[in-house]
């Protein structure tokens, strides 16, 4: 399992130019304003920032559309309901289903929100190496053992699904057929999760012991002088950049309380 988010770190675009500390700020002022959108009349508009932004950072359309498969499934599987059920608007009946206008609506907000919030942050996370995400969450004051964590976790992820697919190569070998379901097939993948656990649990294991070995959490005595480090000044592009994201993100926070005040 090759999580590859930072694949495309390499390119020259706007947003790759961008410090990542000043772009997580930016665009999670962003992301953080679509999750606010209620009036259908905005979605054009966060569809169209999210394009614009998506093609400054120059990320090939099939590294958009590969991340997106998997998550699209589970919203569609959430909201295919929604407008059978919610609303009392009907737009269209066969005997006992209904369509409701109020339910389509509702799953078309979720729909576009859960779509463009995950783009801007396949953009974020996508045009920056993983250690310059996690340099950046450091500058914002995120606090050390978190991004320990979230770094050791993007690591050995791959090692675990890895290990997974060894597993399950192991399990077909052996007569497991993945087409059947029974009451049989269903104890062994549950084995098979149990023991994927177990076996994550002592390898993480393993791993802190080794760092622990090698000094991980031992803080330095201070000295009476302390060097203070230089601090890099950010630049114009930067400020300019991280301005207009958060200043788009105040329109459209602006935008969506007049017109719920409004109506």
């Amino acid at each position: 399992m090759k999580l590859a988010i930072d694949r495309y770190a390499h390119l020259k675009s706007p947003i790759h130019r961008w410090s990542q500390k000043y772009k997580i700020v930016g665009l999670l002022g962003l992301i953080f304003a679509f999750s606010f959108i209620r009036s259908l009349v905005l979605l054009p508009i966060i569809i169209g920032i999210t394009v614009i932004i998506f093609c400054l950072s120059r990320l090939p359309l099939s590294y958009l559309i590969s991340r997106l498969r998997y998550p699209g499934y589970f919203i569609l599987a959430v909201v295919f309901l929604l407008p059978f059920v919610a609303g009392e608007t009907i737009i269209w009946q066969w005997g006992w289903l209904s369509l409701r206008l109020e339910g389509c609506q509702e799953t078309l907000l979720i729909v576009v929100r859960f779509f463009c919030i995950l783009t801007i942050s396949l953009v974020l996370f996508g045009t920056a190496t993983i250690l310059n995400s996690i340099k950046g969450l450091r500058g914002l004051g995120l606090p050390q053992v978190i991004l320990d964590m979230t770094l050791l976790t993007y690591r050995y992820l791959e090692e675990l699904g890895e290990m997974l697919k060894t597993m399950q190569r192991a399990m077909k070998l052996r007569g497991f057929d993945t087409r059947l379901f029974n009451c049989r097939q269903l104890e062994i993948l549950t084995h098979l999760v149990g023991s994927l656990i177990v076996r994550s649990y002592e390898r993480s294991t393993r791993i802190y012991q080794a760092m622990i070995l090698r000094g991980y959490g031992y803080k330095i005595p201070r000295q009476n002088s302390i060097q203070k480090q230089p601090k890099n000044p950010p630049k114009s592009y930067d400020i300019w950049a991280t301005g207009l994201a958060l200043s788009t993100a105040i329109i459209l926070l602006t935008w969506e309380i007049l017109l719920s005040v409004s109506s």
